[in-house]
């Protein structure tokens, strides 16, 4: 990424929920302006830990450690305010308007869900229900699965971003609307400068789609590359066969761990010490 700002930066980052084993230790992460960046790895391997922490639903270190379009991810809340940060991912709710959050499974209609989001350009609206086939009479609490996530995706992609985020969500959509969306997706980095970040175990039709690639394995990035130039590639009949090998030859990884620290000094109670304390967590939530 030499000479090329970041979309996405991260600085040594340590992660870990509660008082568990960190997930990710001294991590680093560079994702230049207009990438359409795989983000792949094995079950439990840290993918959707990870968008999570870029789309600023946990608190990871100072303000330096975790930056998107050189903002703090979870300090600057202006990120997802202004539309400019957005996370698709595999809870099946969505805030509209002031209603509030809104299950996408309960008994409206798909015209309420969409139209219930504000500060839309209706020509980009009516080409987001066009592109994923939405019947807008459809009623959210009958419909597929495959249904329901195009409503979704359209929902959450009503407002341009300059940072996407998308955790396997069309692993419910067919083959076409698929290709689609991957199409409109492209349109969207080259012509409006967006960079995404797309995890997915899905491979069909990305080794022209995807410009970057970044592997991770338990918390550790064990690969990070322009997808042209991967090695492996040249001699695999697809990006489908080169992942398989990775993950079947992975070996379990031992993480250096933070050295822990000294025990603070508990302040004598008259009533003793209590199971009740409140503790302090590594994790943070919005």
């Amino acid at each position: 990424m030499e000479g090329e700002s970041s979309s996405i930066q991260v600085n040594g980052m340590q992660f870990s929920y509660d008082f568990q084993s960190p997930i990710y230790f001294d991590f680093n992460l560079n994702i230049a302006p207009r990438s359409r960046c795989l983000l792949l790895g094995a079950n439990g391997s840290g993918k959707t830990t990870l968008l999570k922490i870029l789309a600023g639903k946990h608190m990871v270190g100072g303000k330096d450690v975790v930056r998107v379009l050189n903002f703090s991810a979870f300090h600057d809340t202006h990120l997802v305010c202004s539309g400019d940060l957005a996370y698709l991912g595999e809870s099946w709710s969505k805030n509209v308007g002031a209603v509030g959050e809104i299950p996408l499974q309960g008994d409206f209609s798909a015209e309420h869900m969409i139209f219930g989001v504000e500060g839309v350009d209706p020509v980009r609206r009516e080409k987001l229900i066009e592109l994923l086939d939405i019947d807008l009479q459809w009623r959210m609490h009958k419909v597929s699965d495959g249904q329901r996530r195009r409503v979704q995706i359209c929902m959450g992609l009503l407002h341009p971003y300059k940072v996407l985020l998308l955790d396997e969500v069309t692993v419910d959509l067919d083959v076409v609307a698929r290709m689609d969306l991957l199409d409109f997706f492209k349109e969207e980095c080259e012509q409006r400068g967006a960079t995404i970040v797309y995890a997915t175990h899905i491979f069909d039709g990305l080794e022209t789609w995807a410009t970057d690639l970044v592997y991770i394995q338990e918390g550790v990035l064990k690969r990070t590359e322009k997808l042209p130039e991967l090695p492996e590639l040249k001699s695999s009949p697809n990006l489908l066969s080169v992942v398989e090998n990775w993950l079947r030859s992975e070996t379990p990884i031992e993480k250096k761990k933070p050295a822990p620290s000294p025990p603070k000094a508990q302040k004598s109670s008259p009533f003793g010490s209590s199971p009740f304390q409140s503790s302090r967590h590594m994790a943070y939530f919005r």
